[in-house]
């Protein structure tokens, strides 16, 4: 809850614009509840701490990452298999 846990995608050009909103309405079926996601212009950009970094695949055994990221991933994985790279 609250503002500073929001999910956001920033973009720099229209291009990349129409693409984020092109991902998260092809998304928008995995989920009954509307993708909340911010679209938003970048204007300034402040990296993250290293800490922060590929959170999911450093702490994939935390407990908020097990309940909450573990189910949306397979999720997504499953939805978008064929366009997926291959690992």
């Amino acid at each position: 809850m609250g503002t500073q846990y929001r999910s956001a995608v920033f973009y720099e050009t229209a291009e990349q614009k129409a693409d984020a909103e092109e991902v998260m309405t092809s998304m928008a079926e995995l989920w009954d509840d509307p993708i909340v996601t911010e679209l938003t212009e970048l204007s300034i950009f402040y990296p993250a701490e290293d800490y922060h970094h590929d959170y999911y695949a450093s702490n994939s055994q935390q407990g908020y990452c097990q309940m909450v990221i573990a189910p949306k991933v397979v999720k997504f994985r499953k939805q978008f298999q064929a366009k997926l790279k291959s690992q």
